[in-house]
């Protein structure tokens, strides 16, 4: 199994092997060692923001990568035939314009059979429209089902080509609420949205999180969005200030928040509650907070502590975690289960296709997925739309912590109560 990598769109290949390992190191520097000698090749296109401002999501996706090669690196077998799998992966640079166009090489130039978008909104809809377009089968994960269904018209019919595992926006608010409940606030909640295709799905008046919060119970008070990048939340605090906002939610990447919470804190609005989707799921994002982040919050949608274990390996959620951080050095981060649990769908998708290199015969083996995964249980039979899975989601709290500067703990399980006991109660921030 080889993986092609294009140097003008892709990371060296020192900083591939960085870390990985002497197994798959070798793996990769021999890729035509272990391939079967006059098998078939099953090409499969991944796309990953492997640089840019959403590189935090695409950081498991090489290393996963490298997983699955070594795990295949003798073929796959379908219908008693041996067939060799070649990945073609590419950076998007967190550009969903570029993502469109590699979607769009990998498809009319490479003829990949499989499409996996590795990311968020921004990634997976231009990956997935040009899927939609020509007639390839996509899988996708790591962002709201509204998010990959609304904004692609995806409400008044189903897709013919694509398809997507994850929780809704229904399900963020409700893990939210659940942990703003908990604390003693006015309930009176500032509404934080960047001006891109995230935050319009997030904020939509109709669907998002505004009228929801509202619905719970919450006041919600959603100034308008910000500019991703700016340097300026003088309008935001002042709306959140003036209207006595003791929590706020929303989602924004990394660098917004720190300009937004070092702003609050110059500007003198201390809110009890930070709870923020995208740019509080990671440690490193945590971490560039600095000593404000210690008590915020945000939703979880993967640790160690799931009770499920990989179809590919047998491999508990524990035990990948453990491996990705004695490999890399890094904390485990919640994209690593879903890159592997993507893989998981692809290769069984695979198996039980009729003719693996035929993409009709592959997306619906695809549609027919009925597999438990390293995330809970994927099939589209029941979902809340005919091309989405839902997939658990639980609170949680970033605490100071003992072997890494800080721990995520989950402080909520109000939506799967039997999946997921909480390890602590959520407590107010102290910014004093």
């Amino acid at each position: 199994m080889t993986l092609k990598i294009n140097p003008k769109d892709h990371l060296d290949r020192r900083t591939l092997l960085k870390g990985l390992g002497a197994v798959t190191a070798a793996t990769i520097a021999l890729p035509h060692a272990a391939r079967a000698r006059g098998a078939k090749t099953i090409k499969i296109g991944v796309i990953s923001p492997m640089t840019g401002p959403l590189s935090l999501f695409g950081e498991t996706d090489e290393y996963t990568t490298a997983k699955i090669m070594e795990l295949v690196a003798d073929g796959i077998e379908v219908n008693g035939e041996t067939y060799n799998i070649e990945i073609l992966l590419r950076d998007a640079q967190s550009n969903p314009n570029r993502a469109a166009e590699l979607a769009g090489d990998l498809i009319l130039n490479d003829e990949v059979a499989l499409m996996l978008p590795a990311s968020t909104t921004d990634i997976n809809n231009p990956t997935a429209d040009q899927c939609e377009l020509y007639g390839v089968p996509c899988i996708s994960s790591n962002s709201p089902w509204q998010a990959f269904v609304m904004p692609r018209g995806g409400g008044e019919a189903p897709f013919n080509w694509t398809y997507h595992f994850f929780w809704g926006l229904e399900d963020v608010l409700g893990t939210f609420t659940g942990m703003w409940k908990s604390i003693e606030t006015n309930g009176k909640v500032g509404m934080l949205f960047p001006r891109n295709a995230d935050g319009e799905t997030w904020g939509n008046e109709d669907y998002g999180l505004p009228p929801a919060v509202r619905d719970a119970g919450f006041e919600a008070f959603a100034p308008s969005m910000f500019e991703p990048r700016t340097n300026d939340f003088s309008a935001q605090i002042s709306t959140f200030k003036a209207n006595d906002c003791e929590i706020v939610g929303g989602i924004t990447y990394v660098a917004d928040l720190k300009t937004f919470i070092t702003q609050c804190k110059q500007q003198n609005y201390t809110p009890k509650v930070v709870t923020v989707a995208a740019a509080l799921l990671f440690p490193s994002g945590i971490e560039a907070m600095g000593e404000l982040g210690e008590g915020m919050s945000s939703e979880v949608w993967w640790t160690p502590a799931f009770p499920y274990t990989s179809s590919l390996t047998g491999q508990t959620s524990q035990e990948i975690a453990d491996i990705w951080e004695a490999e890399t050095g890094k904390q485990w981060t919640q994209p690593l289960g879903y890159s592997h649990a993507l893989w998981e769908v692809i290769l069984d998708t695979l198996k039980r296709s009729s003719d693996p290199l035929d993409r009709e015969a592959n997306r619906d083996a695809l549609a027919a997925t009925d597999l438990e995964t390293l995330v809970g249980h994927i099939s589209f039979a029941d979902g809340p739309h005919p091309n989405v899975c839902k997939t658990p989601i639980f609170g949680g709290q970033w605490v100071e912590g003992e072997t890494w500067p800080f721990d995520l703990k989950i402080v909520d399980n109000s939506l799967y109560p039997d999946v997921l006991e909480p390890d602590a109660q959520m407590k107010p921030l102290d910014w004093s």
